[in-house]
């Protein structure tokens, strides 16, 4: 059986309806960096997708090519995950032409900077794609309040008041910046799920 991060850290991608405050281990990532409208057909976002998928199941696969990662295991891939900003400001739902983001698919531990970049190589080659805009992220995310989001994305904000809300009440502060973000975790396919049973993990950091 193959590991399921979703499974087997269930306070990290299945936290309840409500906001709970967790401490978040230091992760490594696929991350592509970018700015502009997610739902642009052909955008910049949707090319970030393409990139990270192309070099997460290569990653995946690499136990069938001549390549070896040391410790390596089956995996599930793990969801799709976003750090969202505005360079002028905050988050404007209305102005998603506007909205720079981090996409990012974590990887297991055991894989290094070197087998991304063994991994870059070895999918430009096959898929005759450019992947150069793939990196390896190491993200220490620290101490959130986090809220498992059900509905539209453009509903967000409702889910993320009852967030500061919530950790303003236990004496916290949100403590976003340049390096901890408005983070999300995708756990629906929008292609495959109506808007209003979209399932979406949102983290906001704090002190």
């Amino acid at each position: 059986m193959a590991f399921d991060f979703k499974k087997e850290f269930k306070e990290f991608y299945l936290p309840a309806a409500t906001p709970t405050i967790v401490t978040m281990p230091v992760m490594n990532f696929l991350a592509v960096r970018g700015k502009g409208n997610p739902n642009e057909e052909g955008g910049a976002y949707k090319q970030a997708l393409e990139q990270l998928y192309g070099i997460a199941y290569t990653l995946k696969m690499s136990y069938k090519s001549d390549y070896r990662i040391d410790g390596f295991f089956e995996y599930v891939v793990p969801p799709l995950e976003g750090l969202w900003w505005a360079e002028d400001g905050e988050i404007d739902y209305a102005h998603k032409e506007g909205f720079c983001f981090i996409s990012m698919i974590r990887l297991p531990d055991f894989i290094t900077e070197k087998d991304v970049l063994w991994a870059i190589s070895e999918a430009t080659r096959k898929k005759k794609m450019d992947f150069s805009q793939v990196e390896f992220l190491r993200y220490d995310e620290g101490l959130c309040v986090q809220c498992m989001h059900i509905g539209s994305y453009d509903d967000e904000p409702a889910t993320i008041k009852s967030m500061v809300d919530y950790a303003h009440s236990q004496g916290y502060q949100i403590a976003i910046d340049s390096n901890r973000r408005h983070h999300e975790i995708y756990l629906s396919d929008p292609r495959k799920t109506s808007a209003d049973k979209l399932k979406t993990v949102i983290r906001y950091p704090i002190r």
